[in-house]
């Protein structure tokens, strides 16, 4: 119960990563609220899980939806320990050049404007508060970039640095900032990774994984457990690669 009496807010919490970070926090003992875009989903999700559970629909890109979804944390729970800023996309893999406008925007928005805007209506909170966590999931894409996933690869670096530079300025307000870089799993994000999900495709991506195998939600689920928890106290600004040692 590493996680006992703690409250938090997991976006994307409804299917992949998402999930099995919100099954692991549940676990351990925290209340947490499940804010994905997909509404059905979410509340699917944490009626499965019980009462520790609720359900919240958001759109990570938008200012009003954002702050909509701190209020009900605030309203469900009376205070916000953890945030995971979990929600992503990714577009479709092509030469840096076609990819659209609106692809583009949209993937900044998703994966980049989100941290911002969470910042800004969650960490005043955390200050007010002297504490919190803050865990941004990032990806090896940030650390070792594919060729034809050029905008997405960079909207994670973006990432890295955000939380780096989060960390040192928030550490003194008693608030960590930390990363994960995962591989890629099995999430819905999978086959626009590979560009087409056949068993050729997936053995030659495995192939580039030491350890043999996606990473799965568990996995993310006991990392992120392990730097929102007080065991990683001292831990700060740092970007744990659950990639079965593909940046190696």
């Amino acid at each position: 119960m590493r996680l006992q009496g703690k409250t938090a807010i997991v976006t994307g919490g409804a299917s992949g990563f998402g999930a099995g970070i919100v099954r692991k926090f549940i676990a351990e003992g925290a209340r947490v609220l499940v804010a994905d875009i997909n509404t059905e989903g979410a509340e699917a999700f944490a009626g499965e899980l019980g009462n520790n559970a609720v359900a919240q629909t958001v759109d990570v890109a938008d200012t009003i939806s954002v702050e909509a979804m701190t209020d009900a944390a605030l309203g469900a729970f009376g205070s916000i320990d953890i945030l995971v800023n979990n929600a992503g996309i990714t577009h479709e893999r092509g030469p840096l050049e076609e990819i659209t406008e609106e692809e583009f925007d949209r993937v900044l928005a998703v994966n980049a404007k989100s941290v911002f805007l969470t910042a800004r209506t969650i960490i005043p909170h955390m200050k007010e508060r002297g504490s919190g966590a803050v865990l941004n999931v990032a990806s090896t894409a940030a650390v070792s970039p594919r060729p034809m996933l050029n905008w997405y690869n960079a909207s994670k670096g973006w990432m890295v640095t955000a939380t780096k530079t989060m960390a040192v300025e928030l550490a003194p307000a008693g608030i960590r900032v930390n990363a994960l870089a995962p591989v890629a799993g099995e999430t819905p994000l999978l086959k626009k990774f590979m560009g087409e999900d056949t068993p050729e495709m997936r053995a030659a991506f495995l192939a580039t994984i030491p350890i043999g195998r996606f990473s799965d939600p568990e996995d993310m689920g006991n990392a992120a457990c392990y730097l929102c928890s007080d065991e990683a106290s001292m831990v700060t600004g740092v970007v744990l690669e659950v990639d079965g040692g593909r940046c190696i």
